[in-house]
């Protein structure tokens, strides 16, 4: 036998040993050298978070007047728009109190008309008082000039003198009633008077309690948190249900403070839910970073300045808005768990955060302002009991305005069924 064939196969094993050390290290080598120019090209620039939740608007619906509850329109769960009735209290005790502010407005309209119209009087009471006066001076000078020829007595004189004091001082007085019914109509209109204008803020103010007796959905969303039952006497701010608008919601991302070197509004974050897990991802953008640590707004803050001090990695809130389509396709619920990824090297493209997801509601149409309504009203009321048509040029001098509206004619605003008190023709 050769030497080749006496070879054991132990004896090729000390040789093919470093082969394979060296071709693990290597295969090893080229992973640590790949990780780590993916980590520095890329990984070192990603900062993420399981410490994450949905958020979103909840919005409480309260009364503004006290009453007692009629009608309950919306349970929990229920999906409403924006409008949409949600409770209603019983009215009867506003529409007594707009009922009797309305004939107090009525009542004021006319005394004030009375007084323009004493004022008109007054001028004329003024005017004669002057004429009465100029002929009891004449009858005074020609008595006064017949006085040496005897044909005037010393009596009759004496009379004309007191005829001419009496005169005065009727003068006096009715310039002083013209005085003190002037200082109460001069510069305005009956629309524009004091006491009209109090009076029409009473009703005003009926109006409103009167309207809200019904209370209407500010936006749409899901009814949630109802507490509110029929019959329930409800007193003003108390929470009856909230709204929670599900098309609005964002993401509350807790990072460490270690991780928030770099981050700012506007850039980019991929976003995954537990809910659809890793198949289903949301893109959405950092709005803002919170102005301190969670510990630092909680109800007990920490203390920190004790012997015993441990130091505990913070965590600042992120707010995460998400892409409203996405939203709309992957419905989420508020306080779901998230995973959140923000790219920092991201510069921000300049798009608004508004239209990046986040939908402010900071007022609704469903609401308008009754304002305008309860002014109607007013307008209606007074025109009604003006007995003329309004002027609201130059102040009213002297008389009512003119323009007479038709007998009968209903006030606008009025409920069906209600015939307006205030309307007294």
């Amino acid at each position: 036998m050769s030497d080749s064939e006496n070879r054991s196969p132990a004896s090729s094993a000390p040789r093919r040993r470093p082969a394979m050390l060296l071709l693990t290290a290597l295969v090893f080598g080229t992973i640590g050298i790949a990780w780590g120019a993916w980590w520095a090209i890329e990984a070192r620039h990603h900062v993420d978070t399981d410490d994450a939740y949905v958020a979103g608007d909840v919005v409480q619906i309260t009364p503004q007047i006290a009453g007692t509850v009629l009608a309950i329109h919306a349970d929990d769960t229920d999906q409403v728009r924006p409008g949409t009735v949600l409770v209603e209290l019983d009215p009867a005790d506003a529409q007594v109190a707009l009922d009797q502010a309305e004939a107090a407005l009525a009542r004021t309209v006319r005394e004030v008309r009375t007084l323009f119209a004493t004022g008109a009087s007054l001028d004329a009471t003024v005017a004669q008082r002057q004429s009465d006066l100029a002929r009891a001076r004449d009858d005074l000078r020609r008595r006064e000039a017949l006085t040496g020829t005897g044909a005037v007595s010393g009596e009759e004189l004496q009379h004309a003198r007191s005829t001419v004091n009496a005169a005065e001082a009727a003068l006096a007085n009715a310039r002083e009633q013209r005085a003190s019914n002037h200082a109460l109509i001069d510069n305005t209109t009956v629309e524009q008077h004091p006491s009209v204008a109090q009076a029409a803020a009473k009703v005003e103010e009926a109006w409103l309690a009167l309207q809200r007796a019904r209370l209407p959905a500010p936006i749409a969303g899901q009814v949630v948190k109802r507490s509110v039952q029929v019959g329930t006497r409800v007193s003003p701010g108390q929470p009856l249900m909230a709204v929670v608008p599900l098309d609005s919601l964002w993401v509350e991302a807790n990072f460490k403070e270690s991780q928030l070197g770099g981050m700012h509004p506007g850039q980019r974050a991929v976003l995954t839910a537990d809910l659809y897990g890793s198949k289903v991802e949301y893109h959405g953008r950092v709005v803002g970073l919170a102005a301190g640590t969670g510990s630092a707004f909680a109800l007990l803050p920490a203390q920190n300045a004790t012997g015993n001090w441990i130091k505990v990695v913070q965590r600042v809130p992120v707010r995460i808005a998400l892409d409203p389509e996405e939203l709309k396709a992957h419905p989420l619920r508020i306080g779901l768990s998230m995973v959140v990824d923000v790219d920092r090297r991201d510069p921000g493209d300049g798009q608004p955060l508004a239209s990046a997801g986040v939908t402010a509601r900071r007022s609704s149409e469903a609401m308008p302002s009754l304002a305008d309504g309860a002014r109607q009203r007013v307008e209606a009321i007074v025109a009604a009991n003006l007995g003329a048509a309004v002027s609201r040029g130059a102040p009213v001098a002297g008389s009512p305005v003119a323009g007479t509206p038709v007998a009968g004619t209903p006030v606008a605003g009025t409920p069906a069924g209600h015939a307006p008190l205030a309307v007294l023709r």
